[in-house]
């Protein structure tokens, strides 16, 4: 972790933040499966380990502000004027907003920071209306679903089939939720 006596701080980002949107994707580790299922009493999810753990790193996006702000809004994280973090959050049709991109610097990675700007959209979440935060994770992404469920978040919804016809067709999205 680097050494960095600067606070994080944390502010909607304006057209004048360029270049946090265009932090970079950074790789995260591929450790298991987690296992969705829902009965009488809830949703119920258990993770398998991966036989091979491996990492993964997601294409970089090349947002432009005035895509974000149409849509929505974004938020970064920033060490002194370094951007170390991003959350991109998008109006939805219904009353949660939708948490699109989530992302932290490998470096600074375990110090909050991907909560931070989770809890950082509530108050323009719920001006603009919202009744809480809802967020897609891979199936395969263990470490991101373990976030969001210690985050707050819960289990909502499973899409077995958003990845048929595609070479990652084994994948399944888990939809978590954050009421407020």
């Amino acid at each position: 972790m680097p050494e960095n006596k600067e606070a994080i701080v944390i502010r909607q980002l304006t057209a004048a933040d360029t270049a946090a949107l265009q932090l970079p994707n950074e790789p995260f580790g591929l450790v298991g499966r987690m296992v969705v299922t829902r009965d009488a009493a809830g949703w119920h999810q258990e993770v398998v380990p991966a036989a091979k753990p491996s990492e993964q790193t997601f294409p970089d996006e090349h947002y432009q502000y005035t895509d974000i702000a149409q849509h929505g809004f974004a938020l970064g994280a920033f060490a002194g004027t370094q951007p170390v973090g991003l959350a991109t959050y998008e109006d939805a049709m219904f009353k949660y907003l939708y948490l699109d991109d989530l992302k932290v610097n490998a470096a600074y990675r375990g110090r909050g920071i991907g909560r931070r700007l989770i809890q950082g959209a509530r108050a323009e979440a719920q001006r603009r209306g919202y009744q809480g935060i809802y967020t897609i994770g891979q199936d395969n992404n263990v470490i991101a679903c373990r976030f969001y469920l210690g985050a707050g978040f819960q289990i909502g919804g499973l899409n077995t089939r958003g990845y048929a016809h595609t070479v990652q067709e084994d994948k399944q999205d888990i939809y978590f939720y954050w009421d407020f």
